[in-house]
């Protein structure tokens, strides 16, 4: 038997299951495949949400020579291969060139496709599980419509489902289903329709019985995770990001949840890194030592690799979680660096510049007070230049160690 998912791939619009926020008739997307004015566009989204089978779809709508393309194996040369017919008679009106993972293909590939988009001679039609802004080039979005495919509800599965069966039935194989089951093979599979058609596919074709039964238990026998195991691409950088302001809103529970699903995906060092990050960025001087406390958890979690390190790392994430916030630190740094960019910020101050050499003061260079000579090892003097004198970048936050910082300084300068 043919894969479940290719048998029952729609060959109409109006069979396209999903996506009805862009594919609803009456949806500007609709109406130009309908009406096969078809568009330089880019499908965005997760695994298993219908780009392949919505650009096959189209396929069928448009009055032009179709090609597809998978930019994980693709070279120049199959651009090239395509292009060089285009001219030709039958492709006087231009080619549809579909490509598939499109993030997959270098700057250089990208490029060779531009001079054809821009003519009119190609008409691309490209799909991404990545945010194309970050990795496709920019003059090839600039001409391009993206279209954002968002992952499936359960009903959306179920529906695709139940024509799937009524499919296996009609060929003579005899099923019987509940609900539940579906509904449970439309939960596990995250809103991935290839994955809900394979678990299907595994369902059907591994009971020899006469009449193939698809019951929630027997689903559950098959062992099929309701996790994907992504370490790379948008949803994994979605998860680190749901940690990150987990931990900056103060909710243990949703970070430590995301941090479940980062462990899955088994990459440690980004989940590490990602950590390290958020101790400085987002606890930063409202507890100084979390960096400190931090770092020794990760070297150790390092040391023990996983599984057990999710121990370790559960530790941390609820303790950085748990702890006072300041992003006083972020701050002052992002506008120092904004400063660097837009405003004249002057030269090093004479009396700041190295003068351990003959002839400093010949340049004018010295003049710097030692604090360490003074009381409480502070003298008052000028440290930014000229031109910044009076810039702020730190302003203490509200929070215990700071405020102590805050008070013990004002008494020390007054």
């Amino acid at each position: 038997m043919r894969p479940l998912a290719d048998l029952m791939r729609p060959n109409k619009l109006e069979d396209f299951v999903g996506q009805q926020h862009i594919l609803g008739q009456g949806k500007p997307l609709y109406n130009l495949i309908a009406g096969k004015n078809i568009c330089n566009c880019i499908f965005y989204g997760p695994p298993g949400t219908g780009k392949t089978t919505l650009a096959n779809i189209m396929a069928n709508y448009v009055d032009k020579k179709f090609y597809k393309l998978n930019a994980t194996v693709a070279s120049v040369k199959d651009i090239q291969d395509i292009t060089n017919n285009i001219d030709s008679l039958l492709n006087y009106n231009g080619v549809v060139l579909y490509i598939d993972e499109l993030q997959h293909f270098n700057k250089k590939q990208q490029q060779a496709l531009l001079e054809f988009i821009e003519d009119g001679r190609i008409t691309l039609i490209a799909s991404t599980t990545e945010n194309p802004y970050f990795v496709i080039h920019k003059a090839i979005i600039s001409r391009c419509n993206i279209f954002s495919f968002k992952p499936l509800t359960t009903g959306d599965i179920i529906v695709g489902l139940k024509r799937s069966i009524q499919k296996l039935i009609d060929e003579g194989i005899e099923i019987e289903y509940s609900d539940e089951a579906l509904e449970y093979i439309g939960e596990i599979s995250q809103g991935d329709y290839r994955k809900a058609y394979n678990i299907l596919e595994l369902a059907v074709n591994s009971q020899v019985k006469q009449v193939r039964v698809i019951s929630s238990e027997y689903i559950e026998s098959l062992g099929q995770s309701s996790m994907r195991a992504d370490s790379s691409g948008d949803e994994f950088y979605n998860l680190l990001s749901a940690l990150q302001k987990s931990i900056r809103g103060s909710d243990p529970n949703a970070a430590v949840h995301y941090l479940a699903r980062l462990i899955k995906g088994g990459n440690l060092t980004a989940i590490i890194r990602r950590i390290s990050v958020i101790a400085a960025e987002d606890i930063g001087l409202a507890f100084p030592n979390a960096l400190s406390v931090v770092n020794s958890g990760i070297e150790l979690s390092l040391k023990v690799g996983l599984p057990e390190a999710r121990i370790i790392l559960s530790e941390i994430v609820v303790y950085l979680a748990t702890l006072p916030k300041s992003n006083s630190a972020y701050l002052a740094i992002d506008s120092a660096m904004s400063d660097l960019e837009n405003i004249n910020f002057g030269d090093v101050p004479m009396h700041l510049k190295d003068a351990h050499y003959s002839g400093a003061a010949n340049l004018g260079v010295g003049g710097y007070k030692y604090p360490h000579d003074y009381p409480n090892h502070y003298v008052k003097q000028s440290y930014l230049p000229q031109e910044l004198l009076g810039k702020i970048y730190y302003n203490e936050q509200n929070n215990k160690y700071e405020e102590s910082l805050r008070k013990y300084w004002a008494e020390i300068k007054k």
